[in-house]
């Protein structure tokens, strides 16, 4: 995908994230994070945001906390969030293709500029689900182009660092297939980090997960539940991934 399609996406998302917000109410509980409400939502996903924009507007090279978010609630709360979502896409689309700043996946991007577009774009989209979550179990349903992006940045970035919990006594292959798309990724879990090769390698996997790029995606991040006729084979690792999956 495009930088410009992926600030297109952010720009979108966090516009629905702001109005399923707004329907819910800021105390209404999250069921897809539990123990949050929609306010500490608000507040993660707002100060992500002024963190992200950090980086790209002064060009910072070495890592900084998140900025505290501040205790408002109802309207108030809302509009320090779109606030921040709008000057996060006002900096992306500004920014020169060439800027240098800190990342911290292990995959390396085209770009500084194109990680930040991608990972906000992400992190959006899913807590935008966990908005809709607060009015009901429907969620609006993402392409499958942008659907595979995710589940690639998730496997191959997220889940390749040394904090990823997915692990297994004994080597296990875990197959993730992209039914609509026909993307393959093959995951190899054991006691390190997951390492995963994009394809299908040929060798027999231990569990295979197969359905719609946008069901993998919003089930690989933990917020659709990872079982039903998609996955086949040792399910434990399905049970796994949910239990220890979460970033």
């Amino acid at each position: 995908m495009k930088i410009i399609e992926y600030v297109e996406t952010l720009d979108r998302e966090g516009r629905l994230l702001a109005e399923a917000a707004g329907q819910a109410g800021t105390e209404a509980p999250v069921p897809t994070c539990p123990g949050w409400r929609v306010s500490d939502l608000l507040r993660h996903t707002g100060a992500v945001h002024r963190w992200a924009t950090g980086f790209v507007a002064g060009a910072l090279v070495d890592p900084v906390p998140f900025p505290d978010a501040p205790e408002l609630a109802g309207a108030e709360l809302l509009a320090w969030f779109r606030e921040g979502h709008a000057e996060l896409v006002r900096v992306l689309t500004e920014a020169p293709a060439d800027v240098v700043c800190w990342t911290f996946l292990p995959t390396a991007p085209p770009s500084a500029l194109a990680f930040w577009a991608r990972r906000q774009a992400h992190e959006t989209t899913v807590h935008r689900f966990d908005a809709e979550s607060a009015l009901g179990p429907a969620c609006t349903p993402v392409g499958p182009e942008f659907a595979e992006d995710g589940v690639d940045e998730l496997l191959t970035g997220f889940h390749a660092r040394p904090r990823s919990r997915v692990r297994t006594e004994e080597p296990k292959t875990l197959r993730v297939r992209a039914a609509d798309t026909g993307a393959v990724w093959t995951v190899h879990l054991s006691r390190e980090p997951a390492r995963t090769v994009v394809g299908d390698t040929g060798d027999p996997a231990d569990c295979d997960l197969t359905g719609e790029a946008a069901w993998l995606y919003a089930a690989l991040w933990n917020r659709l539940p990872l079982a039903g006729p998609g996955v086949s084979g040792d399910a434990s690792l399905a049970a796994l991934w949910q239990e220890t999956g979460r970033v």
